[in-house]
């Protein structure tokens, strides 16, 4: 257990993917769940791999296609979930939640060709909406503060500031109350 705050309020309810959408560039965007498949994998490590290092940011994405891989094995795991944001067959972003004790850690990349159009709104609300289909009940990450524009876009999705201390942010978002998520997990578990 972790002493992280989350808001007391639940967020709205998210889109869950498949979603799809026209972005500011007249591109047709589709956003869907990761289906593990290696087409899925290799197309993210292209995506990854030719990755303006000027947009990493606290490490990530790694460098170097054996890194990208080993990291990718890591936020591709089978308690992590993932969305893609697809244009025809290229990837123009990712968003992940993975497992941090009783919460999930959120990180988000748009391609530097893809950024600036609306994608990144899109693809954060498909994976939280994701989330919420799947029982996720509470959602972290962590942002430098520089960072307006990703700054601004999550709190446009309901993301609050629970820890400003350092030159990063951290933010909280709480998508079923605690009671409620268990309930749901339990019933998606009894229809397998």
């Amino acid at each position: 257990m972790s002493d992280r705050r989350y808001p007391d309020a639940v967020a709205d309810e998210f889109p869950p993917p498949p979603t799809a959408f026209t972005d500011r560039e007249d591109r047709e965007i589709e956003i869907r769940p990761y289906e593990g498949t290696e087409a899925d994998h290799e197309t993210l490590v292209v995506m990854y791999d030719t990755f303006d290092p000027a947009d990493r940011a606290q490490g990530i994405p790694p460098g170097g296609e054996k890194r990208i891989r080993e990291w990718l094995d890591a936020i591709l795991a089978d308690d992590c979930y993932n969305v893609i944001a697809w244009c025809g067959d290229d990837a123009a972003g990712h968003a992940t939640l993975v497992p941090d004790g009783d919460a999930y850690e959120l990180a988000i990349f748009v391609h530097q060709e893809y950024q600036r159009a609306g994608i990144g709104t899109n693809l954060i609300r498909g994976l939280l909406g994701h989330g919420q289909a799947n029982g996720v009940r509470k959602v972290w990450l962590t942002v430098e503060r520089w960072n307006r524009a990703a700054v601004s876009l999550y709190k446009k999705i309901g993301f609050e500031t629970s820890d400003a201390e350092s030159f990063e942010l951290e933010m909280g978002l709480r998508l079923h109350a605690d009671d409620e998520a268990t309930e749901e997990s339990a019933a998606a578990d009894g229809d397998e």
